[in-house]
């Protein structure tokens, strides 16, 4: 087809103003996420000059280093499978019934997701740990067991299948399944060989993230496993900061490196199968309110579960930082230790408030460039791989980007070590994929024609995002800015190294103050958990007010 001059003149500016936008992010991540990560790979596996790659075997054939393997492995798998029993039901429920309250359930299912791990486990410590109900009332303690792991695990992806998998289901038409039952199908056969077969990228598309999530657990597993139980992870972060063993880590990171890829890789092609194997139906027409014995008693257990498995450990977290007279616990927080920190923990709240602020600006900044570039028509091969490689963050030990940035950016003109600035990067880098895929939905759904006829008439590429897109996306930007601050609120893997002591974070001031003995120190972490899951409660809340069926789930 033949174009005219000022078409070819168009397409040409739109090439060059592509990458020219994408040249802003492929800096950020060359800079603070793959040169930190190949730097502490190479100073563990390279010596005079030469590499040893020798090591990788050595390594492997540690027997303690195969079970950690083996255990990050097997705990993945297991949650996987329990989350998705527990939370398909809820799946269900908020796809296809209508009842009072549905939004601001909503909201309570999904705020275990936007809490930082570190809350999380400390959570389920108050719920099975010492003086928890379980143990007052019964005698039984959980923690560092692997059912605590696992019950945590399922709380904090309940939200991951019940948001992703309801989200296509309530999509789906249920006149193909009501054909199927008026053919003489049963209601499990006509589920099992109508719905499932549609619903099935969706929940491989699920199961994959809660399997990612898991397998890189940090946190969670820090708090409750203690020294019996370690995933890679954990074990990275022993390896570097109590045994400075670098070579040991460096393989670990290689190895959970090459595990997320490949199962980012898997998760993207089933992502693709959902986007275009279907045919959807408003959602807004699915719902209906509960008919049958049925379908209330499938509404009644998921109330149950919600009740017990994600209200109560927040709860007790709750009641436990109230258990000194005259909040004592919170009192506590505003006075000076002299020890662990240099200053009064409650410092820590406004130290991760400030940090988060900064962390969503520059992931807004280089999410938002990117997500602009991917959104083209005619981006290549290189600009849809780098798509995949927004997603490594999320999975790649934040630890070793950490430490990566401590023993990277200390050379002139990137030395960072003393500037506040390097917690908001390592913050951001986890940021910055939550915003992409906020954003990519809605500006794929705007047509290109607007923006092609803007450019016609001479409009630059600027003048054309601000008045064509902008106005579109607004609402997906806020929500944007909101993921990226709830996650950069909660980020701990990364932090933990490079806060400053004057400086801590609220998820850094929770793990100093539960590596302490006694009972003033385990007081004074609820009472900054509560706080900290307070502050993520109201941006989710924020969030939920401003959500549309076109922005997304995640």
């Amino acid at each position: 087809m033949d174009l005219t001059r000022p078409e070819v003149a168009v397409r040409r500016r739109g090439a060059a103003a592509r990458f020219g936008l994408l040249a802003v992010p492929v800096a950020f991540f060359a800079v603070f996420f793959a040169y930190p990560v190949a730097a502490i790979v190479a100073r563990g596996l390279k010596a005079d000059g030469t590499w040893h790659l020798g090591r990788i075997g050595d390594v492997l054939a540690q027997s303690g280093v195969r079970h950690v393997l083996w255990f990050t492995t097997w705990q993945a798998v297991v949650s996987t499978v329990l989350t998705l029993l527990v939370a398909l039901p809820g799946a269900y429920v908020f796809a296809r019934l209508d009842f009072p309250g549905k939004q601001a359930l909503r909201a309570v299912v999904t705020v275990p997701f936007v809490l930082p791990t570190v809350v999380v486990g400390t959570a389920f410590l108050a719920l099975v740990g010492r003086g928890g109900p379980l143990d007052e009332l019964w005698g039984v303690r959980l923690d560092t067991t692997v059912w605590a792991i696992l019950l945590a695990h399922v709380f904090f992806n309940y939200a991951v299948v019940v948001r992703t998998v309801g989200g296509l289901w309530a999509q789906l038409d249920p006149r193909q399944e009501e054909a199927a039952r008026m053919l003489g199908a049963s209601p499990l056969k006509a589920w099992r060989q109508v719905t499932l077969p549609a619903l099935a990228p969706a929940v491989a598309a699920a199961a994959l993230m809660v399997f990612l999530f898991t397998f890189t657990s940090f946190g969670v597993v820090q708090i409750l496993g203690g020294p019996t139980f370690s995933t890679l992870e954990v074990e990275i972060y022993r390896q570097t900061s109590e045994i400075f063993d670098l070579s040991t880590a460096a393989v670990l990171t290689m190895i959970q490196f090459v595990a997320v890829g490949a199962i980012l890789a898997v998760h993207a092609w089933t992502v693709r199968r959902r986007e275009t194997a279907l045919r959807l139906v408003d959602a807004s027409v699915t719902a209906r309110r509960p008919r049958g014995a049925g379908q209330w008693a499938m509404l009644g257990g998921v109330l149950v579960t919600v009740a017990l498995l994600l209200v109560l450990p927040l709860a007790v977290l709750v009641q436990r930082s109230l258990g000194a007279p005259g909040l004592g616990y919170y009192r506590a927080l505003t006075r000076e230790d002299g020890g662990v920190f240099l200053v009064p923990p409650i410092e820590a709240i406004g130290n991760s408030l400030s940090y988060a602020v900064a962390a969503t600006l520059i992931a807004v900044a280089i999410g938002g460039l990117a997500a602009v570039a991917l959104t083209r028509r005619d981006a290549g091969r290189f600009v849809r791989g780098f798509d995949a490689l927004l997603m490594l963050p999320l999975g790649v030990s934040a630890v070793t980007v950490g430490f990566g940035f401590l023993i990277s950016l200390d050379e002139p003109p990137l030395d960072l070590r003393s500037s506040w600035i390097l917690v908001p990067l390592a913050q951001a880098l986890v940021g910055v994929p939550f915003v992409v895929r906020t954003m990519l939905p809605v500006l794929r759904a705007v047509d290109v024609r607007l923006r092609e006829a803007a450019s016609v008439l001479g409009a630059s590429p600027w003048r054309v995002w601000r008045e064509v897109d902008l106005p579109m996306v607004r609402r997906a930007l806020l929500i944007a800015a909101g993921f990226a601050f709830a996650v950069s609120l909660g980020e701990f893997g990364a932090t933990v190294f490079i806060a400053r002591p004057d400086r801590p974070t609220l998820p850094v001031a929770v793990a100093r103050l539960l590596g302490r003995p006694g009972d003033l120190n385990y007081g004074q972490a609820m009472a900054l958990s509560t706080i900290l899951m307070v502050v993520c409660a109201v941006a989710l809340l924020v969030l939920e007010k401003l959500r549309t069926d076109r922005t997304g789930e995640f």
